[in-house]
């Protein structure tokens, strides 16, 4: 007791700075170490991968070896949807969490609102780096602060499918302590189909889907599509690879995205399920069991509350997605009750309003404007592959093909449809006495949403895209 009274003041204080200098290099230790626990997330996003084509989601013409083997090591959802089948909508809604009509990009190559958040913003705080390589497509720049990795195609379409692993190398191994979220997005299979060897796909030998018209050019065009798709299962296997060789896949969880469907009637820019039912597979080694395969309901405005609840964090309330973290881990079995589904036509078409409301048995479709031939310029005007045409010309001496082109332009005011027994939508049953009760039912619950939403239904489809000058203008001023 005598020595320690017999402290001079000068002592006492340097015991004191050591014993807090200790304390706070501890602290600093122990939140690095914690860190570097903390998971890793990738997310590789297709552009317009019809799901059937998939080795593991029953496809016949194309092998997927890379995709199908996340697919055996993880989840695999069989009821994931876009909420619209095209590129800007579908890519804001995963980013920011929220439905088309909400965050302002309902029509394709449309800006969000002004001060939408995305990605960066919910996942920084959490101690993330977050970053992109690949297809953007989205804006403004505000809105979307992704750090740009390089490597993969960054415009909206390319005529090849170069690409280097070197930017995502980097990216994922630049801080050991720090974890990082990285969205790696191809731009395969989108048109106009010039990557991979179509000479692998004979045109005569491929399996057609069912609501096709089966022409010469139609043919064709699909052979290009899926060397297209087989080069993107290369591109996956890339990425797993880094994982791999970095040391990152075991506290990495990985999710790949197929986007909406490929560009073929009936499928993107369209409501029906080969445009916005969508592959998704999530892998995350010792805590998604793996070859599993789920049916739970879920849509791309879900990814981004699940990241967070993944990272730590916890979804905000203002988020129309719903986090699907528990159906990864085995501790839910579902999600949601019900998909719902927008299409807008402008600017790809003449004003053609459609919105759905899909369960796990039924699927509701509303043509707000059945009055109208439904119009699609990529498709009908430009066609480089010639094959909707053919559709054409064919339908004209060919009953079977005039039924395909007739079920593509002119459309019922309101489509049910059992997707159960019928997953390709072969036969309306709107009209059937015994289903008014479904129909009643599910119509209330869309328009419902609909008015949720703030959306406008026909009103919201119109040239030029409202709103659309108002906002630039702001930001102008900015």
């Amino acid at each position: 007791m005598g020595s320690i009274l017999q402290l001079t003041r000068r002592d006492f204080l340097k015991i004191t700075a050591s014993g807090v200098a200790i304390m706070a290099m501890l602290r600093r230790v122990s939140a690095q170490l914690g860190k570097i626990d903390r998971l890793n997330i990738v997310v590789i996003l297709a552009d317009d991968l019809a799901f059937y084509e998939i080795g593991c989601y029953g496809g016949k013409n194309v092998k997927t070896p890379n995709i199908d083997r996340l697919a055996a090591e993880g989840m695999r959802f069989t009821s994931a949807f876009a909420s619209e089948a095209m590129c800007v909508p579908i890519r804001s809604s995963l980013y920011t969490g929220l439905f088309p009509v909400r965050h302002g990009a309902c029509h394709n190559h449309q800006s969000v609102k002004v001060d939408t958040r995305s990605v960066p913003h919910y996942l920084r705080p959490l101690g993330y780096r977050v970053g992109l390589t690949g297809k953007l497509h989205v804006k403004p720049k505000e809105s979307f602060p992704f750090e740009i990795v390089p490597g993969f195609e960054p415009n909206c379409v390319a005529l090849t499918a170069g690409y280097s692993m070197d930017g995502v190398r980097e990216f994922m191994t630049r801080d050991s302590v720090q974890p990082f979220c990285l969205f790696v997005c191809s731009t395969l299979p989108h048109a106009p189909w010039t990557a991979g060897d179509a000479a692998k796909y004979p045109p005569e030998k491929l399996i057609l889907p069912p609501v096709w018209a089966d022409t010469p050019d139609t043919r064709i065009a699909f052979s290009k599509y899926c060397a297209e798709v087989e080069a993107l299962d290369r591109q996956v296997g890339d990425v797993v690879r880094i994982l791999e060789e970095t040391g990152q896949k075991d506290k990495t969880v990985l999710m790949f995205c197929g986007e909406q469907g490929a560009q073929f009637p009936g499928a993107k820019w369209t409501l029906f399920e080969p445009g916005i039912r969508s592959a998704v597979i999530a892998r995350w080694p010792g805590r998604i069991k793996a070859g599993v395969t789920s049916t739970a309901i879920i849509q791309y405005e879900d990814v981004l509350p699940t990241l967070m609840e993944l990272a730590g964090g916890s979804a905000e309330r203002n988020l129309d997605g719903v986090s699907f973290a528990g159906v990864l881990t085995g501790n839910r079995t579902d999600a949601r009750e019900y998909a719902y589904g927008v299409h807008n036509n402008v600017p790809e078409g003449r004003p053609y309003p459609v919105r759905s409301i899909r369960s796990k048995k039924y699927k509701l479709i509303l043509n707000l404007v059945s009055e109208n031939d439904y119009h699609e310029k990529h498709l009908m005007d430009i066609d480089r592959e010639n094959y909707w045409k053919s559709w054409v010309v064919a339908a004209k001496t060919d009953l079977h093909t005039a039924k395909w082109v007739n079920r593509y332009t002119r459309r019922p005011a309101v489509e049910l449809y059992d997707v159960e027994k019928d997953p390709w939508e072969l036969e309306n049953i709107a009209e059937r006495a015994e289903m008014g009760n479904v129909r009643r039912e599910l119509e209330g619950k869309l328009r419902e949403w609909m008015n949720q939403q703030g959306d406008a239904g026909a009103d919201l489809d119109q040239e030029p895209v409202p709103g659309t000058q108002a906002r630039e203008k702001k930001r102008t001023k900015k």
